[in-house]
Order: structure tokens, then C-alpha cells, then sequence
């Protein structure tokens, strides 16, 4: 499983340690069914979105418990909405870090002609 979804075996011990992962054991063997792959796979999809584990764990835990899957995608969209928010003002920053880099770069170059 490690191989199929490009992730250590450390990274799937450490998924498991936190509860995120259950997989069956035959003796030191871990047998991975379709359930921990989709969960892997929705855990591995929240990290790429910037979701930290504790919430990726709430969301898969409303999953199997109450309140089900409604009240899953209900949380998850308002999570997404603040994960929107948190990226949109990143964004913003890195602009504006982009825009004081082209003005110091720009005021470098001046200062170095004058200096030919």
C-alpha cells in the first residue's frame, strides 16, 4: 500500500498509531482492504489541501459514528470554507512579498548602475 499511494511505511505506521488507519493483522503483516485505501486516499487528499490530521481524524471519525455522512459533509464544508479563507489570505501575502522582492530588486539595479 505504501508503494500504491507514493507514502512511507513509517508515514502508514504513523496513520495507524494515531487511529486514522486500522488495518487487519495476519501476525506482523498488515492487510490494507478497501476501507483503510479510501481512507488513506482521503487523508492523503486533506494533507495536499493543507487539512491538519486532528481535523482530517474529525471528519473521518463523523464518518462512522453520528452524526453519519450529512452531518460529515456539513463540517467538512465549513471547514473548506475556512481552509479557503486561510489559503486566500496566504496568497494575498505571497503577492505582496512578490511585489516588495520586484521593488527592491529594481531599486538594487538602479543603485548599482549609479555606482558604474
Amino acid at each position: 500500500m505504501a508503494d500504491d499511494f507514493d507514502v512511507t511505511h513509517r508515514t502508514l505506521r504513523h496513520y495507524e498509531h494515531l487511529g486514522l488507519l486500522s488495518p487487519e493483522r495476519e501476525g506482523q503483516r498488515r492487510l490494507y482492504h478497501r476501507r483503510e485505501r479510501t481512507r488513506l486516499a482521503l487523508i492523503l487528499r486533506g494533507r495536499r489541501l493543507g487539512f491538519p490530521l486532528e481535523e482530517i481524524s474529525t471528519i473521518l471519525g463523523m464518518y462512522d459514528d453520528q452524526p453519519g455522512e450529512a452531518g460529515q459533509l456539513r463540517y467538512l464544508l465549513s471547514q473548506i470554507d475556512d481552509r479557503r479563507t486561510d489559503l486566500q489570505r496566504r496568497r494575498r501575502d505571497i503577492e505582496d512579498s512578490l511585489r516588495e522582492l520586484d521593488e527592491l530588486e529594481q531599486r538594487c539595479t538602479e543603485d548599482l548602475a549609479q555606482l558604474r
